[in-house]
């Protein structure tokens, strides 16, 4: 590990010191930091693959409903059934701080229409209904879903930016001014030794 370039005086040798107590200190902090957002980062993928699971087999299911009520349903009926909004969705946005990084937080909330539904019950068959509703209770799970997998994507972003600071204080700044300190104290000790033998040159000259 190459040291830094200074110069070897005491005062280099107290700065680099307090240097290298400000970077083991960043050191373990970050490193319980990366510890601790791995941990969450593990809950978060469980909880992201039980809501895809989830959604998957909704889904799955919500389609072959879909089928099924298009079979049964007269065309023009199922299209004005499926193609208008039962209800209106608002989109709250906002954000939450998981260990520092601020994560998308999407909220939905439901309006129904004050007209009632876009189509008479007595038009479209029970199973384009049915289609219809298990749409609308899907929605938030799809929307939850999408909101945490981008989360997943920030934290592991935010993982690997912290695993490289920890590295970077680990393998190349430590080592270096720990190389660096030691050359200083080296480099006093000799001139400390070169002086005494100076002096002692000098005493028995005189």
């Amino acid at each position: 590990m190459a040291r830094l370039n200074v110069n070897p005086t005491r005062m280099e040798l107290k700065k680099l010191k307090a240097r290298l107590s400000t970077a083991v200190r960043g050191h373990k902090l970050l490193k319980d930091k990366s510890d601790e957002m791995v941990r969450r980062f593990t809950v978060i993928i469980r909880e992201d693959k039980r809501l895809r699971e989830e959604v998957e087999q909704e889904l799955s299911l919500t389609l072959k409903q879909f089928s099924v009520a298009r079979s049964v349903t007269p065309a023009y009926r199922a299209e004005t059934a499926f193609s208008m909004p039962s209800m209106a969705v608002n989109v709250e946005c906002g954000t939450e701080s998981v260990m520092g990084v601020e994560v998308p937080k999407v909220g939905l909330v439901k309006e129904k229409r004050s007209d009632g539904l876009p189509y008479a019950y007595v038009e479209i068959t029970s199973e384009a209904d049915y289609s219809v509703g298990m749409v609308s209770a899907l929605l938030p799970k799809m929307v939850l879903l999408a909101q945490t997998e981008k989360a997943v994507r920030m934290l592991a972003d935010e993982i690997e930016r912290n695993k490289r600071r920890v590295n970077a204080l680990e393998y190349v700044m430590i080592p270096q001014l720990e190389e660096t300190i030691k050359y200083i104290k080296d480099k006093l000790d000799e001139n400390e030794r070169a002086a005494v033998v100076r002096l002692m040159k000098v005493k028995s000259k005189a």
